[in-house]
């Protein structure tokens, strides 16, 4: 199907409805301009316009639009031919103040996270359920510590996203190939893939915790 024919609205709901890798390969070349317009303006006024933050901040965009199998996209509803630019507009502004919200929130450091953890001793004893949710949120704290402390040369940032990419969001090593500024193909991001997940369990391993990494095994695309 000529997908670059299609209306936005027609291509979003191609988007969503088709399997077809070209649907999306049109919809990062028709949107991506209007994803970066809006990120550049919206970081200035966090006094921010670094190009390695603006790329960050285009590729965390397009993981928000792909989060929860493409929920905004299925949430979507046009109201006139122009909508979805419009809708787009919003959600990368939203991601961009996020982000720095979040950036600046770690600044100002850990006091505030220590005196809410210090609250759960003053509590009684947890539940089962409870207790298995703070020893997951353990685990899961523990991977992307040892996530960000892995050695991964010069390209560790992108290697360390394609992991959250492919584990946390669920995207596909071919649809992560397609978003700008990877640079690799699908055979990179699986190869990617396979290695970060190595070095991730070897270093789980040294701390008796292997089996809370996620498996080797690839989902295919």
């Amino acid at each position: 199907m000529p997908y670059q024919n299609l209306a936005a609205t027609e291509l979003v709901r191609a988007c969503v409805d088709s399997a077809d890798p070209g649907a999306w390969e049109e919809f990062v070349r028709r949107f991506q301009p209007t994803i970066a317009g809006v990120a550049l303006r919206t970081a200035r006024r966090w006094g921010e316009s670094s190009p390695l933050v603006l790329e960050d901040l285009v590729q965390e965009t397009f993981v928000k639009i792909c989060a929860d199998r493409r929920r905004l996209l299925r949430d979507f509803e046009p109201r006139h031919p122009e909508a979805f630019f419009g809708y787009l507009k919003v959600v990368t502004a939203r991601v961009v103040h996020d982000y720095f919200k979040r950036t600046h929130a770690a600044k100002r450091g850990s006091e505030e996270g220590i005196q809410s953890l210090s609250g759960l001793f003053q509590q009684d004893p947890p539940d089962p359920a409870a207790s298995r949710q703070i020893e997951q949120a353990t685990l899961l704290g523990e991977i992307e510590r040892r996530l960000e402390e892995l050695s991964l040369g010069p390209t560790g940032e992108r290697d360390r996203r394609i992991f959250r990419l492919y584990y946390q969001v669920g995207m596909s090593a071919s649809t992560i190939a397609e978003l700008p500024g990877m640079n690799l193909t699908v055979k990179g991001v699986e190869s990617t893939i396979f290695r970060v997940t190595r070095l991730l369990r070897e270093s789980l391993a040294e701390s008796g915790s292997a089996a809370a990494a996620p498996g080797e095994s690839l989902s295919g695309d």
